[in-house]
């Protein structure tokens, strides 16, 4: 079977049903294979988008998205997409064409050294020297990618190779990948140190999304209040009682305040990253204490506490174990979850105000208005991810997609259309700044083309905002290079055949939003907000500034 052929059977095998990629000269041998594949090519207008869309698929559906480029400048325009990919722990396998293996080294067309340049970026790489380990690369890459801490696999594929032989008995073949590592030996301080916890708390990350049913019947066991990451909103619901919202730099009051108060952290799937766990948003206590659950050892240790129990496995079978060894013996402090619901219910921030400039927060409360169950948001980057983490009510895993760690500008859009096509029967409604939509406006054409409608909520300020807020607040009022020229996004989205509207006035937001969830084709609602608004409360980078508050009710 010829190498092209072997390829597309492979990931046919595995399930793969659709990809996201771009041709060129290296990569047309395996584009003449799909062309008579039953694997769908969604075709990008540029390859880092690809990347994103495979992201976005993988994200929505959980499920690894897949990503092909050419040589070249297409494996280096996959880098931003993969690394985000990398950051957030989301399974993808990218796909990149290569220069023959006799040319390697020699500065031939479109030659990079691809294996090397996404090594600090991935779990694994391949480069298929040998036609015949392509079925070995593939199988193990695909278990790879989903197995323990999921991220994506590079597979290098010289052209040459594509286009030999590969015998067909190595594609039934079995290729072994060692199991997970799992260390459970602080179970039983763990079960200790929680039934002796007077103001338990706990913290969910993007590592809990697979395991959100006992992660909520944990806290409903503890009555303990639950902090969210920007990567794990969704596990508990927003409207749950013990939800507190997200905790960190532009997190809510109550998370802070909860999380300041406690004496035990029980983390599930967090990495106590520098925007969610600082000193300002962590546990006050000297003698607090931290149960650390994760399937990925390296996060151990980061929180910087003493008294700590880590347990490495995967998250729902570690909690099962915890409220199986807890039984009917825990008794909940009944204090500290009113503490905790009192504090919630304070924390309202005034997000439904009808004022003129219109108010991001605004556009979040009538986006919670339209969303069903099965409603997916993606989020650029900047304040509209910031004020979508803070308003938006998300009560299902898998429903707010966004770039957390590597925070990439661009993202929305094109995740937004992965999405969609991995679940086409849900409405997949992306939030973006003017600035992150420019990067990447041209994946409109994307959307129609393939028949992936998606609605687009533009949050225009016509800056930077993000950048801008700090140098309003830090760096006196110094905007250096963070106004944007402004576009006619109406325009610009009917160019490319999409639906366009603009929205100035705070009573027509709800009914563009409905209409343009109910037309049936990409949508962009051009909604002109104000400039001056910043995302508050916000707690400074440096230590000793003071935190700057906001419209909450809360003080």
């Amino acid at each position: 079977m010829k190498g092209t052929k072997a390829l597309v059977t492979m990931l046919e095998k595995k399930g793969v049903d659709l990809m996201f990629g771009y041709p060129g000269g290296s990569v047309i041998p395996i584009y003449d294979e799909l062309y008579d594949a039953d694997i769908r090519h969604v075709l990008v207008r540029h390859e880092q988008c690809a990347a994103h869309m495979a992201d976005g698929y993988a994200r929505a559906s959980g499920r690894p998205g897949v990503c092909l480029a050419t040589s070249g400048p297409g494996a280096t325009n996959l880098v931003t997409g993969i690394a985000t990919a990398f950051a957030d722990s989301i399974p993808m396998i990218a796909l990149t064409g290569q220069v023959g293996t006799g040319s390697l080294g020699l500065g031939a067309f479109q030659e990079v050294d691809a294996y090397s340049l996404l090594m600090p970026i991935t779990k694994h790489n391949f480069r298929v020297l040998d036609s015949n380990r392509l079925p070995h690369a593939i199988s193990e890459a695909w278990e790879i990618c989903q197995m323990g801490r999921p991220g994506p696999v590079h597979i290098d594929l010289p052209v040459d190779q594509m286009n030999s032989n590969v015998d067909e008995c190595h594609l039934d073949e079995e290729y072994g990948v060692k199991p997970l590592r799992e260390d459970l030996s602080g179970m039983d301080q763990a079960v200790r140190w929680i039934r002796e916890s007077k103001r338990p708390v706990i913290l969910v990350g993007g590592g809990a999304v697979n395991a959100y049913r006992e992660v909520r019947e944990f806290a409903e066991m503890l009555r303990a209040p639950v902090d969210m990451t920007l990567m794990g909103m969704g596990v508990v619901p927003s409207s749950h009682e013990l939800n507190m919202g997200p905790l960190g730099m532009h997190g809510r009051m109550a998370a802070k305040t909860v999380m300041n108060e406690s004496d035990l952290v029980i983390s599930i799937g967090s990495r106590f990253s520098d925007r969610t766990y600082s000193n300002k948003s962590r546990m006050q206590s000297e003698r607090g204490r931290v149960i650390h659950i994760d399937v990925d050892a390296i996060e151990f240790g980061k929180h910087k506490h003493h008294d700590c129990v880590n347990l490495q496995g995967d998250s729902a079978r570690v909690i099962r174990m915890l409220m199986g060894a807890l039984g009917g013996t825990y008794r909940a402090n009944p204090e500290w979850t009113s503490r905790g619901i009192e504090l919630k219910r304070r924390c309202t921030c005034n997000p439904d105000v009808d004022a003129c400039p219109i108010l991001p927060q605004k556009v979040i409360t009538e986006i919670n208005r339209i969303m069903r169950n099965d409603t997916i948001v993606t989020t650029d980057v900047g304040q509209n991810q910031m004020w979508a983490m803070h308003y938006l009510n998300v009560d299902h895993p898998r429903q707010l997609l966004s770039s957390g760690t590597f925070g990439t500008m661009g993202f929305g859009l094109p995740s937004a259309i992965g999405a969609k096509a991995a679940r086409p029967e849900s409405d997949v409604i992306a939030i973006t700044g003017d600035g992150g939509l420019l990067m990447v406006m041209q994946e409109l054409a994307t959307s129609l083309a393939e028949d992936l409608p998606v609605t687009i909520v533009v949050l225009n300020n016509g800056v930077l905002g993000m950048v801008r807020q700090w140098q309003k607040l830090f760096w006196d009022q110094r905007y250096s290079e963070t106004t944007l020229n402004q576009v006619d996004f109406v325009k610009m989205a009917e160019a490319f055949g999409a639906r366009g509207m603009r929205v100035e006035k705070p009573g027509e937001i709800g009914d563009a939003l409905r209409e343009a969830t109910e037309c049936g084709r990409t949508c962009l609602i051009d909604v002109v907000v104000d400039t001056n608004e910043d995302v508050l409360p916000m707690l400074p980078a440096d230590p000793k500034a003071a935190l700057v508050q906001g419209r909450c009710g809360f003080f």
